[in-house]
């Protein structure tokens, strides 16, 4: 079975999705990720411009260390909340991997994700895979009003685990406190959604399309 994540900046999927992802390749998915920025002007001005881009492939050497798989992937250098200026190409590199990768499963951010980049590629994701794969879209609770958990993905302590794992990779971000990159945080949203289907650990997701 093969998944493409799609994550607007660097660190989305990890903090989304990172256990999934750990339990699909766990399984064996082959697994392509494509990420549109590298939020460059995000970083203070002092820090190296590459920073996430090169915090962003530790996690994949991690991650193939770990599983033993390699991940394809593709880095764009869009700049952090211009995507919307670029929906078009968006698409075109869309349905460029649709019609060479055919992926079964593609994850990415909700439709309801109010932060312009998350939007963008949201929905030219799901314009460009409506009928081609099943859709799912993962959580980030500070980008949302509202957010449909149609679909819980059971993770077990090695999983959660490795979520913590590869978050740990993003420096620049803890420097920057940014709380949501905590193994508390994301050891309680696993829990608060493993609570719902009676498990210890979960992540939630919106469903777009369900294929079988």
């Amino acid at each position: 079975m093969k998944v493409l994540v799609l994550s607007p900046h660097t660190d989305d999927v990890e903090l989304g999705a990172g256990g999934t992802i750990s339990k699909l390749m766990e399984q064996g998915w082959d697994t392509y990720w494509m990420v549109f920025s590298t939020a460059e002007k995000s970083l203070p001005p002092d820090m190296d411009k590459l920073t996430l881009r090169n915090e962003f492939l530790d996690v994949i050497g991690y991650l193939e260390n770990k599983f033993i798989l390699t991940i394809k992937k593709e880095i764009f250098s869009y700049e952090v909340r211009r995507l919307p200026d670029h929906r078009q190409e968006i698409l075109d590199h869309l349905v460029k991997v649709r019609n060479n990768y055919k992926p079964d499963l593609v994850i990415g951010p909700s439709i309801h994700d109010f932060h312009q980049d998350h939007q963008v590629v949201a929905n030219e994701m799901i314009r460009a895979f409506k009928t081609h794969a099943s859709i799912i879209c993962y959580e980030l609770p500070w980008n949302h009003i509202e957010f449909n958990t149609q679909l819980f993905v059971e993770l077990s302590e090695d999983h959660i685990s490795s979520k913590v794992e590869i978050l740990q990779f993003y420096k620049s971000q803890m420097e920057m406190y940014r709380q949501y990159f905590s193994e508390e945080y994301a050891r309680g949203l696993a829990s608060v959604r493993g609570t719902q289907i009676r498990s210890r650990y979960a992540e939630a997701f919106e469903v777009v399309r369900w294929q079988m």
